[in-house]
């Protein structure tokens, strides 16, 4: 028998270890599809999960409110340059717990309430922190959204262009969490400029396709960069906020003293450690296979006749819409779930049905990537969803068993970085 790989849990609080290994198993042996989870290796989790736990650090190096900073210091200072090498940005906070507080920050930093913000509405890809009704957002100031086009699923630039100018909003995102195509990053600058607003891309998604070169930069364009750490880029759950120098106070002041203590100072090593990875030409070759995997799911998906939101993927993330399979869209991912494959149901523009009962689902491939799966394997993962849904219509139990059973098959030979177990 091999030994527990955290011992001391174990020992203190037997029930909470056997939820951490039932997960580790869990992750394992399903095809993990949700776009914004991945796995990050093991190195990350070490460093997530130092003793820098055990100090609080209210401020930023050099101007502390606590003494014996002295390592944590160099710890932050050290995430900060690895970001702006990475990304190339003037100026880097890495200090937002997670990416709805760093837009937090973005409003404290640029507008006051019930200022006017712009962002894609939520049910055509946005997100609930870009000025959406239900979120603190759309409560606190007038969040007005723009859309894609019902022909074929495409942010249409000109609307954005004519709703910018008849708004005039404060702050204008671009980003969301189900976009399957590229932003164009230049013609929304040209909007806010004209506009006059402040232009953030949130690019939490692709994060890390941007480091890996798989997808256009921001950087030139924005004003702020918002994202998250974790996602595509491999990291902690943390996120990050980049900007032009000349926004670098604005920005700080917003994080800490605005809206948040002290940083979390483990998972601002594991914001460095990932950084670095980032960095390797490796992360460069997964943040391409990223999109070569989608793009070849994509491709499988619709020579087996679903219909995909904008007909395709420009980067590691596919909208479907179950209409035409006559089944919906939650249905669906707790069947696959069943089967091994792990999904979210998702509304998909112009959707008629409930957000909690949509007619789609979001998958996408930088977990299945980090295992190392390639191109090859996408017929069999499209096989696989279709054999599940069809499965889900019929209720047919039987089938989704034997699916999960192939899906362990397979990836018993692709380990996944980070986990004990096969």
């Amino acid at each position: 028998m091999t030994a527990h790989r955290q011992p001391a849990l174990l020992a203190t609080d037997p029930e909470l270890a056997s939820l951490v290994t039932a997960e580790e198993t869990l992750q394992a042996q399903t095809l993990r599809l949700i776009p914004s989870e991945n796995y990050v290796s093991a190195a990350v989790l070490e460093a997530s999960g130092t003793v820098l736990q055990n100090k609080y650090s209210e401020g930023y190096p050099g101007r502390r409110y606590y003494e014996g900073q002295q390592n944590i210091d160099r710890v932050e200072a050290l995430a900060v340059e690895r970001a702006k090498g990475l990304f190339g940005v003037e100026h880097a906070n890495v200090q937002p717990y997670s990416g709805s507080p760093a837009n937090l920050a973005v409003y404290l930093a640029f507008a006051r309430p019930g200022d006017t913000v712009m962002g894609m509405a939520l049910p055509m890809g946005g997100h609930l922190t870009h000025g959406w009704g239900v979120s603190a957002t759309g409560s606190w100031f007038r969040g007005v959204q723009y859309g894609v086009r019902a022909e074929d699923g495409l942010i249409d630039y000109d609307a954005v262009r004519d709703l910018a100018l008849a708004e005039r909003p404060k702050i204008l995102f671009c980003g969301g969490t189900a976009l399957p195509r590229t932003i164009d990053f230049e013609a929304f600058a040209s909007i806010a400029k004209e506009a006059g607003s402040v232009l953030v891309a949130d690019v939490a998604h692709i994060a890390g396709l941007i480091a890996g070169g798989a997808h256009p930069s921001p950087v030139p364009y924005a004003d702020v960069v918002s994202t998250t750490t974790h996602k595509t880029l491999r990291g902690p759950r943390g996120a990050m906020l980049m900007c032009k120098e000349e926004h670098a106070k604005a920005i700080d002041k917003a994080v800490f003293p605005g809206l948040q203590g002290g940083p979390h100072n483990q998972t601002t090593a594991g914001i460095a450690l990932a950084l670095h990875e980032a960095a390797q030409p490796a992360f460069t070759s997964y943040a391409h296979a990223v999109v070569a995997n989608a793009k070849a799911l994509a491709a499988a998906l619709l020579e087996r006749g679903f219909d995909l939101v904008s007909g395709g993927t420009d980067n590691h993330l596919i909208l479907m819409d179950l209409t035409s399979r006559g089944v919906p869209g939650k249905v669906a991912a707790k069947a696959l779930d069943r089967a091994g494959i792990v999904v979210n149901y998702n509304t998909v523009p112009f959707d008629p049905r409930k957000p909690f009962d949509p007619s789609g689902i979001r998958i996408g491939t930088p977990s299945l990537t980090s295992r190392g799966l390639s191109a090859d394997h996408m017929p069999a993962v499209a096989d696989w969803i279709s054999r599940a849904v069809d499965a889900a219509a019929k209720a047919d139990e039987p089938a989704l068993a034997k699916i999960r059973s192939e899906v362990a098959d397979l990836l018993a030979a692709f380990p996944a970085p980070g986990l004990p177990v096969a």
